[in-house]
């Protein structure tokens, strides 16, 4: 409170907003506890900035949403995971930018991973009382120090950095990739891992579970990304640079299983305490995850009226508007007589070998959700498993099998 009262007396300058001091006790109470005076306070403060396309400006306004969605009674998956105030990989951009796009992507998932693990070390060298409760045991740490830099591989290899020395000690592996990670990063970067991290309780492994979720959503943005691209190069007779993007999509989407791994570390009774309160934020409203579905193939009209793709109207829309797949963009292009045989062969392979990719994610997915879920009904006013259950047998392409063959 002190901080702010000084800087609405000192100007309101959005780029000195003492963002450390409010995330700071964010984190002290956990964002479902947050004491009212200090919501109050931020809800006038967020009447008092004006829109503006400036950057500071910008990122303040988006902090406060994320900040008040509880108080505001709109709190939901996009704002739990705070993705607004991430430099998500953007959807759609230029083939020039491309390579581009996935750096940044590579650099954004490193960033989550490593301060995951660097989370786990502070606390374990008990240099840390952030999210104090239900420290797991030594074996489940040093367990996460493995799989975490496991997962971080894949992007240090992308990115061409040299890898992360394997120390006989799983820690010193976990506290060597952090700091390459750290010496790569800006100030920008640091301040957006801050102000990104506003868990709901005080839950040792609710951190995991955020940084998790956030690599996820990073990966699925660029796998929207990369479909949108090969979309684009079936419509305009480039079958080659299609089959290349569903290739680099496959492959991403198979470098990253290490997270459900991750994620499986979870203690199942922290989860279930810090749970209590993410009541209203579900993965059914995970809105990279949908667009990655609706564009491998327009959702049936039984599924795009569900809650699955009314949770998400903004993809829902685009859908309705008379959004491109790479199913229909496959037809019209094998229709048109454009396609060599040489060129179907490899497009239904590259879509056999991504649709299988995908089912296997959804059925990990689910596996992971039984777990730690059962029969429980899901967060987000969800049926929790049950939907899981369902929505991971929805084929990923009709005109191909998940071995890639031509029906």
């Amino acid at each position: 409170m002190r901080e702010l009262t000084h800087w609405l007396s000192t100007g309101s300058d959005s780029g000195a907003f003492p963002y450390a001091a409010v995330v700071a006790e964010f984190q002290r109470t956990g964002k479902h506890f947050v004491a009212r005076d200090l919501l109050v306070l931020l809800d006038r403060i967020r009447t008092t900035v004006a829109p503006s396309p400036d950057a500071a400006t910008m990122l303040l306004r988006n902090f406060l949403d994320v900040a008040l969605d509880k108080w505001d009674g709109r709190y939901d998956y996009q704002s739990y995971l705070a993705l607004n105030l991430l430099r998500m990989p953007r959807t759609e951009c230029a083939d020039d930018r491309r390579i581009d796009l996935r750096q940044e992507h590579d650099q954004l998932f490193l960033h989550l991973i490593a301060d995951a693990l660097a989370f786990e070390l502070a606390a374990e060298a008990r240099t840390t009382d952030l999210l104090p409760q239900q420290r797991p045991e030594p074996a489940r740490v040093v367990k996460r120090y493995r799989l975490g830099v496991r997962a971080a591989a894949p992007a240090l290899a992308r990115l061409g950095q040299p890898a992360v020395v394997d120390h006989p000690e799983p820690a010193a592996t976990a506290a060597a990739l952090h700091a390459s990670v750290v010496a790569e990063q800006n100030a920008a970067q640091r301040r957006d891992l801050r102000i990104s991290m506003l868990p709901v309780y005080l839950v040792h492994d609710e951190y995991l579970f955020i940084r998790v979720l956030q690599a996820y959503e990073s990966t699925f943005a660029l796998l929207a990304g990369e479909l949108r691209a090969a979309v684009g190069a079936l419509n305009s007779g480039r079958p080659q640079p299609a089959a290349d993007c569903l290739a680099y999509a496959r492959d991403l989407l198979n470098a990253a299983a290490p997270l459900f791994s991750l994620m499986a570390s979870l203690q199942e009774e922290s989860f279930r305490a810090f749970r209590v309160y993410t009541e209203g934020a579900s993965a059914i409203q995970s809105r990279s995850y949908k667009l990655v579905e609706s564009l491998c193939r327009s959702p049936e009209e039984e599924r795009l009226d569900s809650s699955a793709y009314q949770s998400v109207p903004e993809v829902r829309e685009r859908v309705l508007a008379g959004q491109s797949s790479i199913e229909q963009a496959y037809r019209a292009a094998c229709h048109s007589g454009h396609l060599g045989e040489a060129d179907r062969r490899l497009l239904d392979t590259r879509m056999g070998e991504f649709a299988s990719a995908l089912m296997q994610w959804r059925q990990t997915h689910y596996r992971i959700a039984v777990r730690m879920l059962g029969t429980r009904s899901g967060t987000g006013y969800t049926e929790g498993t049950p939907y899981l259950a369902a929505a991971r047998t929805i084929p990923v392409f009709t005109t191909t099998t998940t071995r890639g063959k031509p029906r």
